[in-house]
């Protein structure tokens, strides 16, 4: 059984899978999907080429390393205490079986990240104490599996989830969710990186959108602290061939 109700228009990110259509607007999740496919992208770049002996470099990425890590450990953590929930209740009124075992593995495939996450972090700790080209390539293992695994995840989430969401959900069960996850994805001393990684190198359609979505404050906010992220990428990323066109 599905709802009834009027499709809105969606964005569509380059990396991104599949485009759900449907009532709900899902900006924000392509929005942070691309960010995460942006920075694994990068993060593989600059572990496969920063030179060994350029130790403040390796120190920036490891720092860049903990940032992609805390923001996708809250949004995972946000997901699994009140999208998923909020799915499942949905599911149980007007899904199926088969729906909710898709609800089920979203959980599923989360429990395996923060492990795989620690052992990048461990990685990047070991190229910093032992600079060498074994621990480059224990690392470049470990953040090119990583990458591979988180993105067949998001590949999941985008062709089935997603959709299941526009099919079983209501305006109203959705913007609840929604609302949930405003108030509780982030703490507060996160919000002042997150909102600049989030908007950092989108193309400009999608830049737009989220100009629009978000409030004076939140404006304001980004543009004070554009500048500042953007110095710390560069000076982490120097070495990486990736970077997206601005």
């Amino acid at each position: 059984m599905t709802t009834t109700q009027h499709t809105k228009a969606q964005l569509t990110l380059p990396g991104q899978s599949h485009t759900a259509e449907g009532p709900h607007d899902h900006t924000g999740m392509y929005v942070m999907h691309f960010g995460f496919r942006r920075d694994l992208a990068n993060l593989a770049s600059a572990v496969a080429n920063t030179p060994l002996g350029d130790t403040s470099t390796w120190s920036a990425l490891q720092v860049r390393w903990q940032l992609f890590a805390d923001i996708l450990h809250h949004h995972h953590a946000a997901e699994d205490d009140y999208y998923w929930p909020a799915l499942s209740a949905a599911v149980q009124l007007r899904g199926t079986a088969d729906d909710q075992r898709l609800v089920a593995a979203m959980e599923d495939e989360h429990a395996g990240i923060d492990p795989a996450l620690d052992a990048c972090a461990a990685g990047f700790a070991e190229v910093l104490a032992h600079p060498c080209e074994s621990h480059r390539a224990a690392l470049e293992v470990r953040i090119v599996t990583f990458r591979e695994a988180l993105d067949e995840h998001l590949a999941h989430e985008e062709g089935e989830t997603l959709p299941l969401v526009q099919q079983v959900m209501t305006a109203s069960e959705f913007a609840a969710s929604e609302r949930a996850i405003e108030r509780h994805a982030y703490p507060p001393r996160m919000i002042p990186v997150v909102l600049p990684w989030a908007w950092h190198r989108l193309p400009a359609d999608a830049a737009a959108r989220m100009q629009a979505s978000v409030g004076p404050v939140l404006r304001l906010l980004h543009r004070l602290l554009r500048v500042g992220f953007e110095r710390r990428e560069r000076v982490a990323f120097r070495y990486s061939d990736v970077l997206l066109p601005d």
